[in-house]
């Protein structure tokens, strides 16, 4: 078969959404898993567990981005010294209450069976998160600007 008769099969927005969380969720177990063997004070009983707060922490993740982006938004739009100031205070202020909401929510949903540890240990797994995703996310392009094959 020659590459003219070749077609590429084509991807909707939905199969492309299902991708994407599919391999973020993925990625989450991993780390999680990691801070597990590497971090004394993370535990997670089984890789039951491990699953459930991964995708726990993927739906907070996300809402709390979603939460913080719109807060931001709300006061960029406003002009002044006071909405600037306001802005920084309130995402600094989602972005650190939101931890404590992180070990709460998954102590609850879990039934203590998953310790992320402490806030600082949360903060870390949060950052290797969002750095794996970033890593992924870079790759997903570099992929897409070679397309060669």
């Amino acid at each position: 078969m020659t590459s003219e008769s070749r077609t590429e099969p084509s991807v909707t927005q939905a199969q492309f959404r299902f991708a994407k969380a599919l391999t973020e969720i993925l990625v989450y177990i991993v780390v999680l898993n990691l801070f597990v063997e590497y971090v004394q004070a993370v535990v997670i009983e089984s890789f039951s567990v491990s699953v459930v707060t991964a995708v726990l922490l993927w739906l907070m993740l996300g809402a709390i981005v979603r939460l913080e982006r719109r807060v931001a938004d709300y006061f960029r739009r406003k002009t002044g010294v006071l909405p600037r100031v306001l802005r920084y205070v309130c995402v600094w202020a989602i972005l650190f209450v939101s931890k404590f909401v992180i070990l709460e929510v998954v102590a609850f949903v879990t039934a203590g069976r998953a310790v992320l540890g402490h806030f600082f240990e949360v903060v870390a797994i949060v950052l290797a998160l969002m750095a794996a995703e970033a890593l992924l996310s870079w790759i997903y392009r570099r992929l897409a600007a070679h397309p060669s094959g």
